[in-house]
């Protein structure tokens, strides 16, 4: 399969100033993909274009993988109704510290560069700015995009012009590359598109050249028609300690059926003939969620590793009832790190446990969840307000409230 075959096959098109995608097949070109660093950790949405630069990579073109400290001490006003707060100097530098450590991780194998456009902006002046950049953007296709007239319509909220010109950032960006690294291609998220085609017309306009872009669709949930990536909890982190592990291997084991083939593309390498035979078993027994446990190994072991894959596996088989809680062993510890724990004696309250671990709100709570039949010990629903000595295994049990992965108690005996 072709570069230009793969990334139609697998969705990973969604504009592209390239007349004929097949011009991505006949040599070997240098491009860029930015990432935002506003945030000390990327999120699987960011994964999903670093999944689609790896397969740039894999058919032998060269990358450059930028961490945006200087755009992101500005900010990006694409997708904000209001103006961002400024974050300090100090913030922006951990964040890219952060993301070049996750984005050394993802890469790993892959010979590419990895830049930070704070090198190449940090010494400019203002003079130089309006001059050799400033002169060459129209004020008049930028306020009529949208996210700009938006925010500068009747109703909006106004727009700094710190934040009116990060396109002309990102668009010096492109030039920088194209003149040091003679990079064509940028590659970005469709909200993305704008900015990206302001290098385009600043590259043509100083130096006559004809460069490319080519965007990536937003990954929706098709069961839910929002945008992937996100639950109750917030965005699905590629740091290990705002979303763990297990949490990570958890999303995507409960990822939408309707979905499942279109994240097997993106979000792993397989083979076609591999995801075909995964979705087909999947097909045939839904239940038993073989395209999301594929799936779940696959991207837990590329964001975190094979081991922490594996202990994530392990940890959800005892969470979810398909290993006795008594069995749990060495991985107990694991487990501790994921749902709260409470000591008890053999014959304590459940009421009290719940309020304690905060499964309930209250004593009253707790008694109504008894009742509701929404409470249950490793695995059995239970209709009593004590333990009973024979509730536990190996001096421990699983104490649940409803189905949730994270609603749940290890309970220990007092020793």
């Amino acid at each position: 399969m072709t570069l230009s075959e793969e990334i139609v096959w697998r969705g990973f098109l969604n504009q592209t100033t390239y007349q004929d995608l097949t011009a991505l097949d006949k040599g070997k070109i240098v491009f860029y993909n930015g990432f935002d660093v506003s945030s000390d950790s990327q999120t699987i949405g960011n994964l999903a274009a670093m999944m689609l630069d790896r397969c740039f990579l894999r058919h032998g073109h060269k990358a450059l993988i930028i961490a945006g400290g200087a755009t992101s001490l500005i900010g990006d006003p694409g997708g904000k109704d209001s103006e961002r707060q400024l974050q300090s100097v100090e913030t922006i530098a951990h964040n890219t510290a952060c993301a070049e450590e996750q984005i050394k991780r993802i890469f790993t194998g892959f010979d590419f560069t990895l830049l930070n456009n704070l090198t190449w902006t940090h010494k400019m002046n203002v003079i130089d700015y309006l001059r050799n950049y400033g002169k060459y953007f129209s004020m008049t296709p930028l306020i009529q995009r949208d996210y700009i007239a938006k925010r500068i319509g009747e109703d909006g909220a106004g727009i700094s012009y710190a934040e009116f010109s990060y396109t002309i950032l990102q668009g010096i960006d492109y030039l920088h590359l194209y003149d040091e690294y003679n990079c064509t291609l940028q590659i970005g998220g469709a909200d993305q598109w704008g900015n990206c085609l302001s290098g385009v017309d600043l590259i043509r306009r100083q130096r006559g050249a004809e460069v490319n872009v080519l965007s990536l669709p937003l990954i929706i949930n098709k069961a839910t028609g929002k945008k992937f990536g996100k639950t109750e909890d917030g965005a699905v982190w590629l740091d290990s300690k705002k979303t763990t592990p297990t949490e990570f291997y958890q999303f995507w084991i409960n990822s939408d059926d309707l979905g499942s083939e279109s994240y097997l593309k993106i979000y792993t390498e397989l083979s076609k003939e591999e995801i075909d035979e995964a979705v087909s078993k999947h097909r045939q027994n839904p239940g038993a969620r073989h395209a999301q446990l594929l799936l779940a190994r696959e991207v837990t072991t590329l964001v975190h590793g094979k081991d922490k894959m594996l202990v994530a596996e392990a940890v959800t088989e005892f969470l979810t009832g398909k290993k006795p809680i008594g069995d749990a062993g060495d991985i107990l510890d694991h487990i501790r790190k994921e749902i709260p724990t409470v000591a008890t004696n053999s014959d304590g309250s459940i009421i009290e446990v719940l309020v304690t671990s905060g499964l309930a709100s209250s004593n009253t709570e707790a008694h109504r969840l008894i009742t509701d039949n929404a409470v249950s010990i490793n695995g059995v629903k239970v209709n009593r307000d004590v333990f009973e000595a024979g509730d536990f295994q190996n001096q421990r049990l699983l104490l649940r409230r409803g189905k949730s992965f994270k609603d749940a108690t290890l309970v220990e005996l007092k020793s």
